[in-house]
């Protein structure tokens, strides 16, 4: 039986070409995508500190609600008048220090290594916000966050989020009827940096004690509540040469 050459050559050197072009249709998808996800990373960051200084979209009794993406850009560098960068005895300026990760400056923290820490300095209304970032570990998995405090190290606010929490209980940390408990409370203890703890029979509902360094728990979610106050704890100890400076001017 006679075989067609040819023909075998061209469909071979067709699907050649064919397995090019979807490769490179992929490789066009798969760019334009990764670009979009960076993009939206960003935007989240932008809002979470925004949140967490007060900037945001909430209404009285409503949920948790941020500003657009289409004006966070703007409102970023409108509110948020530097950007630091603290390594060791250094600080200096970094426009986009925002962009850090956190969870990988924690592993260099406790590997002995010096990590670079990103430190935002915020001005609503004619006062001054020093936004901390965050990240910790709850019951599943990944818990992260921002919190601002003014030069009395008071706390004007809290952004926190999670990767795996479970629903209707851990899960519920940002949740904003949890996240306004911690507004006016301090994180100083007499003159010690102590964190703010979310405790478990704390029996302040309304959280009307704000010297006390706590706040309620979440029902049915200690272990994840005992990650937040681990968490605000550990990111306060890596910042208290720098903001013992603040308190002290």
């Amino acid at each position: 039986m006679a075989i067609n050459t040819d023909k075998n050559v061209y469909t071979v050197v067709f699907a050649a070409i064919m397995v090019v072009v979807v490769g490179s249709l992929l490789a066009f998808l798969a760019s334009g995508l990764s670009s979009r996800i960076k993009e939206n990373e960003r935007f989240e960051k932008q809002q979470n500190i925004l949140y967490a200084m007060g900037v945001n979209d909430n209404v009285e009794d409503g949920g948790v609600s941020f500003i657009g993406t289409d004006v966070v850009e703007d409102q970023f560098s409108k509110y948020i008048k530097k950007q630091l960068v603290i390594k060791g005895d250094s600080v200096i300026d970094n426009n986009e220090a925002y962009l850090i990760d956190m969870k990988k400056q924690l592993a260099l923290y406790k590997k002995g290594e010096t990590p670079e820490l990103p430190l935002f300095i915020g001005e609503k209304d004619d006062k001054e916000f020093y936004i901390i970032p965050m990240y910790g570990k709850g019951l599943w998995d990944a818990i992260w966050g921002f919190i601002a405090l003014d030069t009395n190290m008071v706390v004007q606010g809290v952004f926190f989020d999670h990767k795996a929490e479970t629903p209707g209980l851990g899960a519920n940390i940002n949740q904003r009827y949890f996240m306004d408990d911690f507004t006016g409370e301090s994180i100083m203890q007499d003159t010690r940096y102590s964190g703010i703890s979310v405790a478990k029979g704390n029996n302040d509902p309304l959280n009307d004690r704000k010297e006390d360094n706590k706040v309620d728990a979440l029902a049915g979610a200690t272990i994840t509540g005992n990650g937040v106050s681990a968490m605000i704890s550990e990111s306060v100890n890596l910042y208290k040469e720098y903001l013992t400076k603040i308190s002290k001017n």
